[in-house]
Formats: structure tokens, sequence, C-alpha cells
């Protein structure tokens, strides 16, 4: 078997297709015939429909239905989140209004122009009841969320920290607040549904296929083997892709009533009212520590916001747990609801806004003792995982913030805050450590020989802009022993094995770990084939001594007998060889800590003048087990520290304290980073190899690249300016 693709910094095997604009997204599939949807959203935060005058827009030439609550199909599964545990959704089953921007009508037209005039017609009509926004931890109504799925109880406990507390000889005691963010992929969510007679096809943005399909199938009370959900490429999706949400079953419903393929891709507005987004968190951080550095107790309570009708918990504690070597920690998780649509995962959900409360408390607890952070972080080095109490399958942490405090120049950072100004800026450096899960869902996949020597392989997963196809195109390559521009990886289709969600860094992990396994498989079943034909050179040999490369089955003992894939292929019944597998997570995995760890190294510059902050230098190092594609890890690295660069400075969706409703509904009031905002970055990662992971030895690079950098960027602000900003983002009038 050859190695020699997985690791390199190929290009995107649909890179050519992406800039020639060949690559199909879900709104861009040609369908005959295609009607246009609009959904029409609420403008009010609570209270009913009063009345909904539909007649000024069903007159509009080229409306073929304007459906609301009063004409729209009762549907079999409701609304509810039924067996798949997804999110509660809104389809016009009943006249209640639950908040700002909840579809309330759905106009299909012949045109998008015609349907979109015609949304503007609808004449709703309210019942306004006082609606809430979730502000201060003073808001009362807040309670304890389940635990759902395989995820950790929201609250945990070791040690006796009430006491250790009380004893500690250095405390810090501080509240940190994390904003309201709103994902803001390229890519807007859409969909086009198809039906014929009974079964249903959905063209849809998705970052998981088969949730879609459980879905709809629970929705519309029809067999998942009667719906196929395509999903080729995404231009993002950070999590606010990863559940269906309403629009999508409204395009199956319009598409049902009008009897016409529809089309519903939401506007940019919509991306702030019903696909989720990253709720706010308010953060109270305890630690003791020794004189000497050693923390003895933490505490670590988290609030956050919920809908009245669906509960999310950003488990922002679940780090606090295991990143620091600490014999008592409290956590907890609370909710409060109020009159908002339901939040969702966001990139590094949890870790991203976790890491800002703890990193920033222990960024001040180093103050407190007059200790360099650093050396505060590896005084509380976890050798193994203190809240499981497992070893790690592998951790780096140590030389990550080796090298990242070499490469930065860490050594030569004054201790005291206001030291070090360019000209009239004042320059601060900051740093952090990062920590994300490294998980392994269960994941199928299929992998085929043909007799003209390709090899197909397949697996229902979803590239959301990271570089599956890519990765799984390498492995696939090397594990089969042949050149990569023989192979071709496919996805995006539930007619394909069945796969998880592309979320949480866990589709390297599991697809990838599926391919290998299935592509070994293959192998196998190729050398058994040709050992036990008469017509190969390789018959008679054991097929455990039989090896692949170049496309070719070879004697590892005499490389001189070998035989071609397609010369065993064209012998087969069919003309075709294909194993398929269901890979697991492996027994042994169970006994180990299994999580990615890194460090982030932050230089500003604050004009306190105007109090304008810029990052100028950013070094951060992770190690995530083995690389399986340099440049597009990189990518996802560079992104990630882009993101937190914009979670610290700018990112924060505004609602109208009075009455709930959104202010910010647009990329003109939402800051992101721009090229002006973003500096250089510098990016190194961490040889590791970690043997219990997974098949592969990847642990997943999508998420890490964020965790610590809002902390690492305001703890740079205080080294720079003095001033401690736990509220973010950091505005300039937090350092007026």
């Amino acid at each position: 078997m050859s190695e020699g693709n997985v690791g390199k910094p190929l290009d995107r095997v649909d890179g050519r297709a992406k800039v020639t604009g060949k690559a199909t997204f879900a709104a861009d599939t040609p369908v005959a015939r295609v009607a246009y949807a609009v959904i029409v959203g609420s403008t009010i935060s609570r209270g009913r429909i009063a009345s909904l005058g539909r007649a000024e827009a069903e007159r509009v030439p080229g409306v073929l239905a304007v459906l609301t609550h009063d004409n729209a199909p009762r549907l079999p599964g409701g609304e509810g989140k039924g067996d798949s545990n997804e999110r509660v959704l809104q389809l016009l089953q009943d006249d209640g209004v639950r908040y700002d921007g909840q579809p309330v009508a759905v106009v299909v037209a012949r045109t998008l122009e015609a349907a979109s005039f015609a949304a503007s017609l609808v004449d709703a009509r309210y019942e306004v009841e006082e609606a809430t926004v979730f502000v201060e931890p003073a808001s009362g109504g807040a309670f304890t969320p389940k635990p759902s799925g395989p995820r950790p109880p929201p609250d945990s406990s070791r040690g006796d920290v009430a006491g250790a507390l009380a004893a500690a000889a250095v405390k810090v005691d501080a509240t940190y607040t994390t904003p309201l963010q709103t994902h803001n992929p390229m890519e807007l969510h859409g969909t086009v549904a198809v039906w014929q007679g009974d079964n249903l096809t959905l063209y849809d943005a998705t970052q998981g296929i088969f949730s879609v399909q459980r879905r709809a199938s629970e929705v519309f009370g029809i067999p998942r083997s009667s719906i196929r959900v395509i999903s080729h490429f995404l231009g993002g999706g950070f999590g606010g892709k990863g559940s269906p949400w309403s629009h999508v079953m409204l395009a199956a419903m319009a598409a049902k009533v009008t009897g016409v393929p529809v089309k519903l891709v939401i506007t940019r507005p919509q991306m702030f009212a019903f696909v989720g987004y990253r709720p706010l968190t308010i953060q109270h951080v305890v630690l003791g520590a020794t004189r000497a550095g050693k923390l003895v107790a933490t505490r670590h309570d988290v609030l956050s916001m919920t809908s009245r009708f669906d509960d999310f918990m950003e488990p922002s504690a679940y780090l606090t747990r295991m990143l620091y070597a600490c014999p008592a920690v409290e956590t907890s998780h609370r909710l409060v609801r109020v009159d908002v649509s339901t939040p969702t995962f966001m990139r590094g959900p949890g870790e991203s806004t976790g890491s800002f409360a703890l990193e920033s408390a222990m960024d001040e607890l180093s103050y407190a003792l007059g200790m360099d952070p650093l050396a505060l972080r590896l005084a509380n080095y976890a050798e193994t995982d203190p809240d499981e109490d497992k070893p790690y399958s592998s951790k780096s942490l140590r030389a990550c913030y080796t090298q990242a405090a070499e490469r930065f120049g860490w050594a030569r950072r004054p201790a005291a805050p206001r030291a070090m100004t360019d000209g009239r800026l004042r320059v601060g450096w900051g740093m952090a450590s990062a920590t994300y899960p490294a998980r392994q869902p269960p994941s199928h996949a299929l992998a085929r020989l043909r007799a003209d020597g390709s090899a197909l392989v397949l697996a229902g997963s979803q590239d959301i802009g990271t570089g599956t196809y890519t990765i799984m195109t390498q492995i696939a390559a090397d594990n089969l022993g042949m050149p990569i521009d023989r192979v071709r990886f496919d996805l995006g289709d539930t007619t394909f094995p069945e796969a998880p969600l592309s979320a949480g860094s866990t589709t390297a992990s599991g697809v990838g770990s599926a391919v290998k396994v299935a592509c070994v498989a293959l192998r196998a079943k190729m050398a058994a084939l040709a050992a036990g034909d008469r017509r190969s050179p390789l018959h008679g040999i054991d097929p455990k001594d039989i090896d692949a490369e170049g496309g070719e089955l070879f004697a590892r003992a005499a490389p001189s007998r070998r035989e071609p894939y397609e010369a065993v292929v064209a012998r087969q019944p069919g003309r075709i060889v294909e194993a398929k597998v269901d890979e697991q997570e492996k027994p042994e995995r169970k006994n180990y800590a299994t999580h990615s760890f890194g460090a982030h190294f932050v230089e500003v510059r604050v004009d306190e003048a105007i109090g304008r902050v810029s990052v100028s230098r950013v070094v951060s190092a992770i190690a995530a087990g083995r690389v399986l594609n340099a440049k597009t890890a990189r990518s996802q690295l560079l992104g990630g520290v882009v993101w937190g660069i914009g979670f610290a400075l700018l990112e924060r969706t505004v609602r109208d304290v009075r009455d709930a409703r959104l202010v910010t509904k647009d990329l003109a009031d939402y800051l992101v980073p721009v090229n002006a905002d973003v500096p250089a970055i510098d990016v190194l990662m961490v040889p590791e190899e970690d043997p219990w992971v997974n098949a592969i030895g990847a642990k997943g690079m999508g998420e890490i690249g964020i965790v610590g950098v809002a902390a690492a960027v305001a703890n740079a602000v205080f080294h720079a300016t003095g001033k401690r900003v736990r509220d973010l983002p950091i505005t300039l009038e937090k350092l007026l």
C-alpha cells in the first residue's frame, strides 16, 4: 500500500469546478418548471395573528399560492421534535407568534420577482403580547436543561470547591459575557423541493442530508425511503446548516400544494430570524490558587438563553472540567426562556464561548499572582484528563506552548501592562490555550473498483467547504494503492451509504475512518480474488502477502509478480468488485480521553485616543493528530483565527430590549472581519501521532482554530491598556 498522498498539501479536487462555476450548490440546481417561494416573517416577537389578508397578494400575476395558517395543509408530524430530536419548527400550523421574523406566510409564484412583490402585500395584523429578551442574570426563571444525546450532563462536581476557595491564597471572581452571534456564510440557506407522486427530492444546503431526510419523514408522515436529499456543495455552514429548519419543510409543503417544483432561498435578514445563532452567555468564573500558582478550586457557572418552545444549551463550561489540573471543580449550565427563536451550534460551540471566560480568568489570575501567563498554564498542566480520570490518547499541548511562544518571542514580553508602545499606539501581548474534543461518530462507506481501472468511493457525507472531497480522495488512493487521479470520491446523496452530520470536527474522523476501512477491505478482497484465480500471476500466494501500488497488485516477496486491478475486475461477474463497511468507534478508544489542543499568542495595537483596537500579529500552534492535507488543514485553522478576531472585536447581533425584535439584520450592521482587520497569521501544525483516536489518527481541524482566540485578544488588550474588558465584543466605548 502506498502512503504518498495523505498529509500532502494537494489542491482541492473540486477546486476547478468551483472556480469555473460548474459546482452546483443546492439553490443552483436546474429543475424544469420551478416556481419560487418567499417567506413572510412576523413583525412582532410574541402574540397571535389576528388576521392575515391574502387577497391582494393572490391577485399578483404569476402567483400560484399564498399559504398561511388558515389554508396550509395539516402535517402528520406537526412541528415538534419527533423522534429525531431536531429543532421545533414553525410550519403554519397555528396562529401563534413566538419570535420576531417567524414564518407566518409563504408566497409561491412563477418568478422570484412576483413572489417577492406579492409577499410585500400580505396584510398581517397581530394581537401583541409583551415580549422579553434575555439581558441580565436577574432575568429570573433559570432552569437546568436536560442532557441531550451523548453529551455530558449540564452540571459537574469533583472535590470540595467551597472549602478550597475559602482557603485559597489568591482568588479571581469575575463575570464574562459573550454576545448573541449570527452565522453568515456566503451561501444563504436554500432548498429546491420536487415531488413525484409520493416521493420527495430535496436539494438542500445542509450539513446533514440524513438529518433532513429523517425530519421530512416525520413531518410529512412518509417513509424515509420515499425521500431523497442531495447536497453536493455548501458555501459555508458553521453549524447553522446542521439542523433542518422551517424553510426546508415549507418549500416541500409549497411544492406539494402547487404541484410544481419549488425553490426557496431565504434572505440575508432572514438569516438572523429563524435558522439559529450562537446564544448570549453570562459566565461566572471563580479561581482559587496557591501563592505558587497551583489551582486549588474552580467554579464556572453559565447562564444562556433559549426559546420558549425549545431547548438549546451552549456547553461553555465543558472545557473547564478538563483543561487544567485542579482537584476541586464545579460547573453548571442554566437556561432562561425568552421570546426568541431557538439557538444552535456555531463554530466551536461551547469551547469558543467558554474559553473566553476561563482563559480571561486565568490571565487575571496570572496578574494577581505576579506570574507569567504561560508559566501559570504550565504550572497547572494536566498530564491526564482530570474530568474523565483517563490518560489522553495523545496530548501535545506543551509542544504547542513551546513552539508558538518561541516563534512569537514571548520571552521578551514585559510583565507590566502599558509597558510597550509604537508611536502613539499602545502594544500588548496576550495568549490563551485551546482545546476541542475529538469525537468519532459511526459512518458507512462503500469502495468500488471498475473494469477500467478506476475506483469510486461513496459516503453520504457533506463538504461544507472544508475540503472533504479532497481528503477522502487522498485516503482512498493511499489505502487502495492507486494514483489519485484514478480515484473519485462522491458524497451528498442519501442514496449513498449513511454518514453522520458534518459538524463538531467529526467528518475526518468518522467518514475518513470508514473510507480507509472500506478501501483496505476492498484491497484485501482483490488480493483474495487474484490469489484464488488460476489466470492471475498472483495465483497461490497468501492474500496477506499481496500488496498494491500504482493500481496494481503485487507479491511482496516477488514484486515482479503483479497484476493490474482492472485485469482482476474484468474477470468478475458484473465487472465490478466492491466492499461496504459500517465503521464504529473501536472499543479500546473508550480507555482514553480524546482531545485536540493548541495555543494562541496575539499582539494588538490600541489607539487610546479613539479606542481602536487592531490585531497586528498572531501565532497559533495546533496539535490535532494526523494532518490529512496540509493546505486545507492550514486554511481551516486560519479561518478559525479570523473568526476569533471577529468574535473578540466585531460580531454582535442586537435585539431591542423593549420588544425582543432584531435590530441587526444584515451585513451592514453585523460586522465581520475584512482584509484590513486580519494581520499575518502564523499557523504551526504540531506533529502528533495518535494510535487510539480512530483508524486514520486525525482529530479534526474545523473548530479548534477559533477556541481561545477571543481570550488571547482580550488578554493582549489588557496588557496594552491596563483595562480588562469582560464583555465581548471589545468596542471603542469600552476602552475610552
